[in-house]
């Protein structure tokens, strides 16, 4: 070998090690300045944005500095932007450590020469870097002299560097799609295409990618609402780019000039804006918060109530809530009639109000009194006035019914069965199961029989949990907005109490047919309810794998007259339904439910009722029985007192009597109970009419009877005499419960006597203070005190 040529060897091995020695160096300086002078991509302002389930945004809240930024991934974004982008600006990315070298070097060499900028040779990376730099400092820099600019970009190159070190190509585009400028306060790709497009960012077309792309260079004056020729000027030159280096074809390239810039700022999303609201408050950080929600059957949502909303007075609002509860899912969530409506206080959430429920918690007295064995689907319920009781409200239409099925009771919304049964059940067991299903409750003192007709303070949302238990077997759920929110499950009834409720709301709309009450069809079941004073109105529903809440009135709680449940929040609830998908045809009774024929006044079934009884089946119905349990009838009195079959023996006079003295056949008279004697036929109460006891038998076992109550004049009720009226003015006086004849005493003076069922009319005394008083041949007594006045001419 050479002298040559080993002089040669030493000074490339020399040249070689002083650069790994320059290129260890300079590592080792870059690892130091990046400790000491770290690039925190973390802490930065973020605007929260709210997406449904399609990642398609509902409402977008903008930064502490007013920036509308919707983060964005590569996979997010239209594949045709992206080859827009990095041809446009950076062909090498994937492929440089953060900086172009050859181009660096070409745009220093350039601008030196002109002692002026007259080209660049930022990477995307660098652009990253100067952008979250800015984005980091709140502002841009002034613009620079020359040498000063060469300090900026040693400083972006150096940046851009620590990008590459620390994250991945993938996630430095990320932080460029999210963050880059689009004009006025848009940042990212995506609010771009929703502010000037209109559209996801997955849905550009290339002439929308070419612009999209060169639009972050100058913002400002490529804004397509205020300069949009500008603005198709840059992107033809994107798209000649895209043309040169043969990544779109010419026809495309020709398409894509051809179509116009549109000088238009779309407005932000504001699909969902009380759940968006509510879920900014629980995720105050969040950059993006997905949701359930669809975005086609909010809108259509919105747009149904909001339409709906225009036919009623101008205070009112609405809310409509759309729960699937197969798997709790909140795909529908208005909670006003129009958020931007001050007149209507559009901006308060109904569906997390405090209300009342009215009628709606009447299904669940029901079903839980089912399970507890006490009714079945056509147990006797009594709508009745309830004498001489602590709690006696009356019912919607103002009268009475007399004995009617549970099935009637829940379907008509009777309130006097309801607060039978719940009085039966006991108010505060039925709140106590209904708090552990997962509702809440506000009282004024504890629960009582009220809430039966809605006496008591709830949400929309709360109901919502407790009707998902009639659609999912018993087992209320949570409705959840959020995949971050556990599924809450909870028992509330069996399985078969929840097939008989549904299967006994399921019946036709007003006015629509639809399937019978005991078919098992799978249709619509609905229940309405009214708060008292007309302040509420509701409609709940189930439809196949749907349960629905609707709730109409005035948010600052003031009446709304002649605003109920059926003719105000069911018209609604009922387009609501039709918008949904249809049932899946017939639901199948568990095993735990099975039909059954069985008879009235008992109450128990035809085959198990007493065969030579007088009245055992004055009427039969065919009802659904949980458990093969089938309670007989309540008879109206606290718990199951006074039992309707009665056996007794009679004498050859057909008088009670027993085997000792004279009693020769044994006999069994099933009656009614005695708050439904005024509503029954006549041949029903003579059916059920108890023998007198022989004089000849002493001693002989009282049946056990109610008592007997004067119904015709309340106690202290005031009664007025009307001069000039023709005839002399009568009283009438009836009675309930009893046995045989009765004698009245007015003023403990004899008045008349005779049997129950001969009606007695008593003159109208003059102006004064009275005592009226009755007592039947068994002994049982009872008492009124009233007044008479007498209008002046």
């Amino acid at each position: 070998m050479g002298e040559t040529t080993r002089c040669m060897i030493q000074k490339a091995g020399t040249i070689a090690g002083i650069l790994f020695l320059i290129v260890a160096a300079c590592g080792v300086c870059f690892i130091g300045l990046d400790h000491l002078f770290p690039f925190d991509t973390t802490g930065r302002p973020v605007s929260t944005v709210i997406v449904d389930r399609h990642q398609t945004p509902l409402r977008a809240f903008a930064d502490k500095n007013g920036v509308w930024r919707y983060p964005a991934r590569p996979e997010q974004v239209s594949s045709l932007y992206l080859q827009a982008l990095l041809a446009y600006e950076d062909r090498w990315f994937y492929y440089h450590p953060g900086i172009n070298p050859l181009a660096i070097c070409r745009a220093f060499t350039q601008n030196l020469n002109h002692r002026r900028i007259v080209s660049g040779g930022s990477t995307l990376t660098m652009q990253t870097a100067r952008i979250l730099d800015i984005s980091r400092q709140g502002s841009r820099p002034s613009s620079p002299g020359f040498f000063p600019r060469m300090g900026v970009k040693l400083c972006q190159t150096f940046r851009a560097l620590q990008l590459e070190y620390h994250f991945s190509k993938t996630e430095i585009l990320g932080l460029y799609l999210t963050h880059a400028p689009f004009g006025a306060n848009i940042q990212g790709i995506q609010a771009a295409c929703y502010t000037w497009l209109g559209k996801d960012a997955k849905e550009m077309t290339r002439s929308e990618a070419a612009l999209m792309a060169v639009l972050p260079q100058a913002p400002s004056r490529y804004r397509p609402d205020r300069h949009p020729d500008r603005a198709a000027k840059a992107r033809d030159k994107v798209l000649d780019r895209m043309e040169n280096f043969s990544i779109w074809t010419t026809d495309q390239i020709k398409a894509a000039k051809e179509e116009p810039v549109i000088a238009f700022r779309f407005p932000t999303s504001m699909t969902a804006p009380l759940a968006a609201r509510r879920l900014k408050t629980v995720y105050p950080d969040a950059e993006v918060i997905h949701t359930f929600i669809d975005e086609n059957l909010q809108m259509h949502m919105a747009d149904l109530l909001q339409s709906y909303m225009e036919r009623l007075p101008p205070k009112q609002s609405g809310a409509v809530m759309v729960v699937n509860h197969k798997t709790l899912e909140i795909e529908a969530y208005a909670g006003s009639a129009d958020f931007f409506n001050t007149s209507r206080h559009g901006h308060v959430d109904m569906i997390k109000a405090l209300r009342s429920p009215g009628s709606t918690l009447k299904p669940f007295i029901y079903g839980l009194s089912m399970d507890q064995g006490l009714i079945h689907s056509h147990s006797m319920l009594l709508d009745v006035p309830r004498y001489k009781k602590d709690y006696n409200p009356g019912n919607f239409t103002r009268g009475f019914s007399g004995p009617v099925t549970v099935t009637r009771a829940l379907q008509d919304s009777l309130n006097l069965p309801a607060v039978q049964v719940l009085e039966a059940y006991g108010p505060g067991r039925f709140h106590d199961r209904l708090c552990n299903a997962g509702a809440r409750f506000q009282f004024q003192g504890k629960p009582n029989l009220s809430m039966a007709l809605g006496g008591v303070g709830t949400s929309l949302e709360s109901l919502m949990t407790l009707y998902t238990a009639i659609g999912r077997g018993g087992i209320a759920g949570k409705p959840r907005l959020t995949p971050k929110e556990p599924v809450q499950e909870r028992y509330l009834m069996s399985p078969g109490a929840a097939f008989i409720i549904r299967d006994i709301l399921s019946r036709p709309f007003p006015g629509r047919q639809g399937v019978g009450r005991l078919s098992g069809a799978l249709s619509m079941a609905w229940k309405t309810g009214t708060s008292y004073g007309f302040r509420d109105a509701l409609a709940m529903g189930l439809k196949g794998d749907y349960t629905v809440g609707v709730w109409i009135g005035r948010p600052d709680g003031s009446p709304s007259p002649g605003q109920y449940g059926a003719i105000t929040a069911l018209p609604l609830l009922g387009q609501v339904m039709e918008s949904l998908t249809p049932g899946a045809g017939t639901r199948k009774p568990p095993e735990s439910v099975s039909k059954e024929t069985i008879c009235w006044p008992s109450g128990i079934a035809a085959s198990e009722s007493p065969g030579r009884a007088t009245g055992a089946c004055a009427k039969k119905f065919e009802a659904w029985i949980l458990d093969g349990q089938i309670p007989g009838t309540m008879t109206g009195e606290t718990g199951l007192a006074a039992p309707l079959i009665r056996t007794f023996w009679i004498d050859s006079q057909g008088m009670r009597a027993t085997p000792v003295c004279g009693g020769i056949e044994k006999k069994t008279v099933v009656l009614w109970p005695w708050q439904a004697e005024p509503f029954i036929p006549a041949h029903w109460r003579q059916a059920s009419v108890l023998p007198k006891d022989s004089p000849v038998c002493r001693n002989i076992a009282p049946l056990t009877l109610p008592a007997i109550r004067i119904i015709s004049i309340s106690d202290n009720s005031i009664l007025t005499r009307q001069p000039g009226k023709a005839g002399p003015p009568t009283i009438p006086l009836r009675t309930l419960g009893g046995r045989g004849e009765r004698q009245w005493f007015l003023n403990q003076k004899p008045l008349m006597s005779g049997d129950r069922s001969a009606p007695f009319f008593m003159p109208m005394p003059v102006p004064g203070q009275y005592h009226l008083s009755v007592v039947d041949e068994s002994g049982s007594f009872d008492q009124v005190c009233f007044s008479v006045i007498e209008l002046n001419p």
